[in-house]
């Protein structure tokens, strides 16, 4: 039997707060070790609690969410951030995503999709919900061989090329599909889609999921 996967809470409002920890208390893959109701009592606690995922809330008093997860990242690189947000927030989301975090969570979701995000995060998967794909995506939505922002500087370059099934796992999770739900749609493990993924990622020069669909977008490899 596999380790518990340690997990941090970090919200400011303490009812959500008591909700979440009391949702996931009774799942053994999870194992809670800590929370926090501000961005800087967590990063003071977190050197202790070393998580393994931290379930972090964007609209934090004091320091951010989103500047949180950039002193996570920058301190221990190894912790895994799940963001916990709601459809309003997905300019913030985009931030966090860009400034680290492995995906994001709609508040008030089942338990079991919840446990399901973490577990994915903590294999080095991300998430990335299909109630939010569309409306992320619609941020890095640009033509074909057209440049992604005026801070992207890097020169004009070959399209990347994929294999006929890498196309076909970066348009599923283009769709917003977990790695789980990719492999149970192709029919394959967990573990050969994130072998894919890696390889997709090598090759498109990027470090995340959602850099690679914005990535296929702007070659026109994929649509959404």
């Amino acid at each position: 039997m596999t380790k518990p996967i340690k997990v941090f809470f970090v919200e400011d409002q303490p009812k959500i707060l008591k909700n979440q920890m009391k949702l996931l208390g009774g799942f053994e893959q999870i194992k809670i070790t800590g929370k926090a109701m501000s961005g800087e009592e967590a990063l003071d606690l977190l050197e202790k609690a070393q998580p393994d995922v931290i379930l972090l809330d964007l609209g934090l008093p004091g320091i951010s969410g989103i500047d949180v997860t950039r002193s996570v990242k920058e301190k221990w690189p190894d912790m895994e951030i799940l963001i916990f947000t709601i459809f309003e927030e997905e300019d913030k989301v985009m931030e966090a995503i860009q400034a680290g975090a492995s995906g994001y969570l709609l508040k008030g979701m089942e338990a079991e999709k919840i446990v399901e995000a973490i577990v994915e995060v903590a294999q080095g998967g991300s998430v990335i919900q299909p109630s939010l794909a569309r409306s992320l995506l619609r941020h890095f939505r640009v033509q074909p061989g057209a440049e992604i922002s005026a801070d992207d500087d890097r020169p004009k370059e070959d399209v990347p090329s994929l294999t006929p099934r890498e196309i076909e796992i970066l348009q599923i999770i283009a769709k917003g599909l977990s790695n789980a739900e990719a492999a149970k749609v192709l029919g394959v493990s967990r573990a050969t889609i994130r072998t894919h993924l890696e390889h997709i990622y090598s090759k498109m020069s990027v470090s995340n999921r959602v850099e690679a669909i914005t990535e296929g977008i702007r070659h026109g490899i994929i649509d959404v």
